[in-house]
């Protein structure tokens, strides 16, 4: 396993996140289950094909995949392990569930077939580092999916203001042309970005990315 990196201090998110583990699911649930069908229904996958879920949180999203792809090798990597606690609870025995930051992933070059991450985008310190990170794990002719919030819809912009007063663990929310231009310096030039809105006020982007095989 390649060693996780020791990066700037992060404590604040994992004492937010381990404080609402337990009652994270509870409290979010619309949005919850919608961003992550959003994301499963963007993804086209091997049916025997390694996945990695980037901040996999409480486990939702690694759910859904396991029931839509039973066959599928799942893996899930998260800072707070508190979070895991709870997905350990809801997903299959083989899933492997790793403690670990976006920016320094713990897994061999190559490792999978496919890498998705949901609503976790808006707290990563380091985007380029984690963007090549996801990169580096990726198999040829590997899918990234990343969906997160969009700074292109007033609901997000002024949430992303607010958060950024009152949370620590919150760090941006990206317009489609930073997302854009986040991917092309990371080496993902010709990634693809749906926006989308999940409700009538609150609105979404997933950028796509294929490797070359």
């Amino acid at each position: 396993m390649r060693a996780n990196g020791q990066g700037p201090v992060k404590e604040p998110i994992i004492e937010e996140y381990s404080r609402l583990a337990p009652d994270y699911d509870r409290r979010w649930p619309f949005y919850i289950e919608t961003t992550s069908n959003a994301t499963l229904a963007r993804l086209s996958l091997p049916p025997e094909g390694r996945v990695l879920d980037v901040g996999c949180g409480t486990g939702i999203l690694l759910q859904k995949l396991a029931r839509q792809y039973p066959r599928a090798q799942l893996a899930g990597v998260d800072p707070v392990p508190a979070m895991l606690s709870v997905a350990r609870e809801r997903v299959t025995a083989s899933t492997e569930l790793h403690t670990g930051w976006a920016e320094a992933l713990p897994f061999e070059d190559q490792s999978f077939d496919a890498v998705v991450s949901c609503n976790m985008f808006h707290y990563v310190r380091d985007p380029q580092r984690a963007l090549r990170e996801m990169g580096r794990v990726l198999r040829p002719g590997g899918r990234l999916l990343i969906t997160d919030w969009c700074d292109d819809y007033l609901a997000c912009r002024l949430c992303d203001w607010w958060l950024r007063l009152t949370s620590p663990a919150h760090v941006k929310v990206y317009r489609e042309r930073e997302c854009r231009r986040l991917l092309a310096e990371a080496g993902f030039a010709q990634a693809g970005i749906e926006r989308y809105r999940i409700s009538w006020l609150w609105g979404m982007m997933t950028a796509s990315v294929v490797l070359p095989g």
